[in-house]
C-alpha cells in the first residue's frame, strides 16, 4: 500500500465500509476484506506519531505566536496607558498653568482698574483744589483790582500838592 495521508486512509476506510456488502439478516452488519482494512489501520498508526508530532509542533508554534502576540498587546497596552497618563498629566499641568494665568490675568486686571480709579481720584481732587486755589487768587485779584481802581479814583478826585497853581490874569492870555 502506498503511503498516504490519515486523511486520505480515513476516507479509504469510509468508503470500503459503505460499499460492503450487508449481511444477510443484518443490515447494520458487512463483510470487509480485514487484511486490507489491517494495513489501512496500520499505515493510519504509523502516521499518527508523525502527523502527530506535526500537529503538536503546529500547536506550540501557534502557542508561541499567540504568547509572543499576548506579550506585545500587554507591552502595548502598558504603553498606551503610560503615554495616556502622561497625557492626563500634561492635561492637568495645562489645565492648572491655565487656570493660574487666567488668575493673574483677571488680578491684574482688577489691579489696573483699582489704579486707574486711584489715578483718577488723585487727579480729580489735584484739579478741584488747583481750581478751587485759582478761584481763590482770582478773587484777590478781584479784590486788588477794586482796591486799586478805588484808590485811583481817590487820587484822580484829589488835587495834586505838585502842581502849582498860577493866578491868572485876564489880560494876558
Amino acid at each position: 500500500m502506498s503511503q498516504k495521508n490519515m486523511e486520505d486512509i480515513v476516507t479509504s476506510l469510509y468508503d470500503m465500509v459503505q460499499d460492503a456488502r450487508s449481511m444477510p439478516l443484518a443490515a447494520d452488519k458487512c463483510v470487509l476484506e480485514r487484511d486490507k482494512v489491517l494495513d489501512m489501520l496500520d499505515e493510519l498508526i504509523s502516521q499518527i506519531p508523525s502527523d502527530l508530532k506535526e500537529s503538536r509542533a503546529i500547536v506550540e508554534s501557534r502557542n508561541e505566536i499567540v504568547g509572543q502576540a499576548r506579550r506585545e498587546a500587554e507591552n502595548i497596552l502598558k504603553d498606551a496607558q503610560a503615554k495616556a497618563r502622561q497625557l492626563v498629566t500634561q492635561e492637568a499641568i495645562y489645565q492648572e498653568a491655565r487656570r493660574q494665568s487666567q488668575e493673574m490675568l483677571n488680578n491684574t486686571q482688577a489691579r489696573i482698574a483699582e489704579l486707574r480709579r486711584a489715578s483718577n481720584e488723585y487727579m480729580d481732587d489735584a484739579l478741584r483744589r488747583t481750581e478751587e486755589s485759582i478761584a481763590a487768587s482770582l478773587g484777590q485779584v478781584r479784590d486788588t483790582r477794586v482796591q486799586f481802581r478805588a484808590l485811583i479814583e481817590a487820587q484822580e478826585k484829589r488835587p495834586s500838592a505838585a502842581a502849582p497853581q498860577q493866578p491868572q490874569n485876564p489880560g494876558q492870555a
